[in-house]
């Protein structure tokens, strides 16, 4: 069966302004904090402050935002006209990695800061990045800001996430006639991301191709599916196997993930326990997250149900972790983050379930925080309560 219906009608890729306000953001706080200007050289900063979507190599690229001034980015040879083609219009050149002097010492030198900031630099270098300037900052300033997402952004992942979740239904439809044929995991996985894959390209190709956009994901049956990061293999599912599929869409550059646990058969007793401690941890997550709650508060109610069913010791990773132009990216709905939930903020919520020799099961929705309210872009668990995701062979 082939699930035809189109998705969500998307935003247009970022523009100039876009990338105008994401730098006058810094560039305020650069002034605060007596800084003369910041050299991005994370791949997901320089992506997120000028909108330059590159292969990320050995090769350094960097984009430098002065105080006052012009942008620049800096970028191997290999990538000038790539470079070129965006709006930025100083664009500067190095030869080759690694030369004789480092990119990245090179590009420090270009940038004729005195108070220089910076998102990272390797341990190496750092003693001689120091000496090219007067005083050397590494700060987490661009993350922070990545934090809280603009509705342009915002957009982003919504669309990302129906794709995500058009990969989940067209799982849901077919893995029955799969396993009936001796399909395998890879099989099923495959079916599905083909066909969110090419709906996507579909109706967003055109636009988006220059950007990062796709679709992927795993597929986990059985015994495997207690290991979390488990590969997807040529594994038959067998009768009463559960099934996780987790799916990651990104559009834009802007990720979203939805993700179901389906079962083969008739579900047991103890298979409808899990569930229904897994569907009361994705609706505490929910529930607890509001602006101003922290985000390891979160973290703390969400799993409360998981351990009110006897299963605290089948827990092995936190409800969740922030996205947007990286697929995990801060804050965490984890111990040990004590960030304040803020309206704008874009996160996971995957509860999970793991029995080693028995079975696994994960769900994923992708959650946006509101003043008043969390928005579910991911409407595929919404849509198929765990009774429809039970599939008969």
């Amino acid at each position: 069966m082939t699930i035809h219906r189109p998705v969500a009608a998307a935003p247009p890729p970022m523009t100039r302004p876009f990338y105008e306000r994401v730098q006058a953001k810094l560039r305020a706080e650069l002034e605060r904090a007596g800084h003369d200007g910041l050299l991005m050289l994370s791949t997901g900063n320089v992506v997120y402050s000028t909108g330059f979507f590159h292969s990320a190599n050995e090769r350094p690229i960097g984009a430098y935002v002065p105080v006052s001034g012009e942008p620049v980015l800096f970028v191997p040879l290999l990538e000038k006209e790539n470079a070129e083609a965006g709006w930025i219009a100083d664009v500067r050149t190095y030869d080759e990695f690694p030369g004789v002097v480092h990119p990245v010492l090179w590009m420090i030198g270009a940038c004729g800061a005195r108070r220089l900031a910076v998102d990272t630099v390797p341990v190496r270098l750092l003693d001689a990045a120091r000496e090219r300037v007067a005083h050397l900052a590494v700060t987490d300033m661009v993350e922070r800001q990545r934090f809280v997402k603009e509705p342009e952004e915002l957009a982003l992942a919504r669309t990302a996430a129906a794709y995500a979740d058009l990969c989940l239904a067209a799982i849901l439809a077919d893995t029955a006639a799969i396993v009936r044929e001796g399909g395998t995991e890879l099989e099923i996985l495959g079916h599905g991301v083909r066909t969110a894959s090419a709906a996507l390209a579909r109706d967003h190709g055109a636009a988006f191709g220059h950007t990062k956009f796709h679709v992927v994901g795993t597929v986990h049956t059985g015994p495997r599916g207690a290991l979390p990061h488990g590969k997807t293999m040529a594994r038959r599912p067998d009768p009463g196997d559960t099934m996780i599929a987790g799916i990651g869409a990104s559009l834009g550059g802007y990720h979203a993930e939805s993700g179901a646990t389906f079962v083969l058969g008739v579900p047991t007793a103890d298979q409808r326990r899990c569930m229904d401690a897994m569907q009361a941890c994705n609706d505490a997550a929910i529930a607890a997250l509001r602006p101003g709650v922290p985000c390891t508060a979160v973290n703390d109610t969400a799993m409360a149900p998981i351990r009110a069913a006897g299963l605290g010791d089948a827990i092995r990773h936190r409800i969740g972790h922030g996205m947007g132009i990286e697929g995990h990216e801060a804050p965490w709905l984890a111990p040990g983050d004590d960030t304040p939930v803020e309206a704008g903020m874009v996160f996971s919520n995957e509860p999970g379930i793991y029995r080693p020799g028995i079975d696994g099961w994960r769900t994923i929705n992708t959650m946006i925080v509101g003043e008043r309210g969390v928005e579910l872009p991911s409407r595929f668990l919404s849509d198929h309560p765990w009774e429809r995701r039970v599939i008969e062979l």
